[in-house]
């Protein structure tokens, strides 16, 4: 398959510091995408003036795209950050990961018609997580001190398929490592603009997914990623979430009616 127009989507909320690092890894990719969007939902000045200086370090369009501070609602601004995209491939990242040097390339080759992927990441504790936030430039690896989850870390392309496997459960997705056609994620719907608040919204959009017969590809020893450690979100609205994600697998139902149409 040939390489299709891949566009990176990045999420973000306040946290400039570590959208920095995220950004600089992205730079840094032996295979860049096509462009790369910021979704933020709704971040002060400092992130913006950020994003602005990056534009003179990333050699693909950066694109900014913003909305006001209402709580939070990644959902939305994920839908608005897909419909300003022009690549027919959507790599998802959320802004506090650093990424592999071969983590776009990782994903262009891992992608298939009829399938969406899901990633793994590597961890950072909160002592290693604070001494990267205080440099200039990072070099993580399988072996870093602060790393755990460590398999995540390892990258072996010669291995990389016993690391694959499918199934149509939307169990585990997780948005900080997912990609997909956008005509896939056109045809339902994307993300539910109903779920507000921390949790389950990637799980969600991957059961609709499914029940539309695309199948959910997991990946291990390939597209490396390394999460900055923050402290966990409040998750008010969690059962409500979960509730949702129940009746999307037991009812089949394969789109939703508040979605990427009305972002």
């Amino acid at each position: 398959m040939s390489v299709p127009p891949t566009s990176l989507i990045v999420s973000t909320y306040n946290w400039p510091e570590a959208l920095k690092f995220c950004l600089l890894s992205v730079a840094r990719q032996r295979m860049l995408p096509d462009e790369v969007i910021i979704a933020d939902d709704g971040s002060r000045q400092e992130t913006r003036d950020l994003i602005e200086a990056m534009k003179g370090i990333i050699p693909v369009p950066l694109i900014h795209v913003w909305h006001e501070d209402l709580g939070f609602r990644k959902t939305e601004i994920l839908n608005k950050a897909v419909r300003k995209s022009s690549g027919d491939y959507l790599i998802q990242i959320d802004g506090d990961v650093i990424l592999h040097p071969y983590f776009i390339k990782d994903h262009i080759v891992a992608a298939e018609p009829g399938a969406f992927v899901r990633g793994t990441r590597a961890r950072i504790t909160p002592a290693k997580t604070a001494e990267i936030l205080l440099r200039t430039h990072v070099n993580l690896h399988v072996f870093s001190k602060g790393v755990y989850n460590r398999l995540n870390a390892l990258r072996l392309p010669v291995l990389k398929s016993l690391g694959e496997r499918k199934e149509m459960k939307s169990r585990n997705v997780r948005g900080s490592n997912l990609a997909f056609w956008k005509a896939d994620f056109i045809r339902v719907n994307g993300y539910n603009n109903d779920l507000k608040g921390w949790g389950h919204e990637d799980e969600e959009l991957a059961a609709r997914l499914i029940n539309n017969s695309i199948v959910k590809k997991i990946i291990k020893l390939s597209a490396v990623q390394f999460h900055l450690h923050h402290d966990e979100l409040q998750r008010p609205n969690e059962p409500f979430h979960v509730q949702v994600v129940e009746e999307v697998v037991s009812n089949n139902i394969k789109t939703c009616d508040n979605g990427y149409g009305r972002s």
